[in-house]
């Protein structure tokens, strides 16, 4: 967990609030965490989507996540 990532006492207050998928399936590679981890990393730090650190997963996926909410 890096120095800005979410607190677990804060992740458990926030994962109630955010929608489900309705689709069954494989599950996914990347938690919902790691990749809203990275948004906020990329927010904080105004770097390029591009140059998100690989920990918080694929930089493509963290866009699309920000870009549908």
């Amino acid at each position: 967990m890096a120095r800005g990532d979410l607190a677990d006492e804060q992740w458990a207050q926030l994962e109630p609030l955010l929608p489900r998928g309705k689709k069954p399936g494989r599950p996914p590679v990347w938690t919902r965490r790691q990749l809203i981890d990275g948004i906020r990393f990329r927010v904080r730090t105004g770097i390029p989507w591009r140059d998100m650190p690989a920990g918080y997963g694929p930089w493509g996926r963290a866009y699309d996540l920000f870009r549908r909410w």
